[in-house]
């Protein structure tokens, strides 16, 4: 079986070359290079290439597409159904690795690091306003306790945080150093609240304007889940109008605009699209709020995990057992 790989970065074609006969090894995403997966009969992709129901239609052999995420938003689940594809994922490669980037966004708010480090590096080593604030005693709430959650869960009662959680599917069994709550008491109730969830259909602008109305004053809101959990509509207003006190995101709505404003040239956005993406400019300029490039996973320890595991998962797919499928 042919298989074709996407968005491979410079270290990886070794190890592809020594565990498949003659991989199709491609840099770019898999819209700006379809013709490297013709034939193919399985396709590995991550987050920014966006396998829609137009792009599975070019690719009538294909019968596996191993996303080297965890989440798999990025494929249209619905053709793959009809189509009999079938998807799988790398589901716990980054349990604590993007637990830890959710505490690092944290920790640079709370402790005012990004304004420290330039005031420092301008010459001025002075903390005049630079004041923090402690994470021991604050209320941390957090949305979504799968692995990651639960691993933010024992990261804040490390900091001696008082811990509340969210689960539309709560698994008592896990509630012994944290308590399950309904999102609107956990909302009103937690100075920081971190996102940990998948991007479904139930769970798109989880956070919108109603429910970002229901947080404390002053609370902070860490995503490094989906952007499209929280509207940025709604984010920007209410950060404009001081009912946060910030934000630490990993992911927004539009990041194929984000990362590449050119596409909007060659790609049909529709106008919401192309105001959230201005929307998340404003964000950009906001000294509340920290946003790093859909990093959390980047670690080179769970780098090494996703490619064991893809590898793993399309290994077995040819020997007629498919493991980790999500549809």
């Amino acid at each position: 079986m042919k298989v074709a790989f996407f968005e491979v970065n410079e270290w990886e074609p070794v190890a592809l070359r020594k565990s498949f006969s003659r991989p199709v090894i491609e840099s770019r995403e898999i819209q700006n290079a379809l013709g490297k997966a013709k034939n193919c009969g399985a396709i590995s992709v991550f987050v920014n290439s966006r396998v829609s129901k137009e792009i599975l239609q070019k690719l009538p052999r294909l019968k596996l597409i191993a996303t080297r995420s965890t989440g798999f938003d990025h494929i249209d689940m619905d053709y793959c159904k009809k189509r009999n594809i079938k998807v799988c994922n790398v589901p716990s490669y980054g349990k604590h690795t993007v637990a830890e980037h959710a505490f690092a966004l944290l920790l640079t708010l709370s402790r005012k690091m990004e304004q420290a480090v330039k005031s420092t590096r301008a010459g001025k080593f002075d903390p005049s306003g630079l004041t923090g604030f402690d994470l021991c005693g604050k209320t941390i709430g957090v949305i979504g306790t799968g692995s990651i959650g639960v691993h933010s869960i024992q990261i804040a009662c490390g900091f001696g945080m008082n811990v509340i959680a969210y689960d539309a599917y709560p698994n008592k069994s896990l509630a012994k150093n944290f308590k399950y709550v309904s999102l609107p008491k956990l909302l009103s109730q937690s100075d920081i609240v971190t996102i940990h969830l998948p991007l479904l259909k139930n769970t798109f602008h989880l956070l919108n304007k109603k429910n970002l109305s229901r947080m404390k004053k002053g609370a902070i809101l860490i995503n490094t889940s989906r952007g499209a959990l929280v509207d940025t509509d709604a984010l920007v207003d209410s950060l404009k109008k001081g009912n946060l006190a910030g934000a630490g995101l990993d992911v927004l709505e539009e990041e194929l605009i984000m990362k590449d404003e050119s596409t909007i040239l060659y790609t049909k956005f529709t106008p919401r699209q192309l105001r959230t993406a201005v929307e998340e400019h404003a964000l950009l300029q906001m000294e509340n709020v920290i946003i790093t490039p859909h990093n959390a996973f980047n670690t080179k320890e769970a780098l090494a995990r996703i490619m064991s595991q893809t590898i793993e998962n399309i290994k077995s797919f040819q020997k007629g057992k498919l493991i980790n499928e999500v549809n």
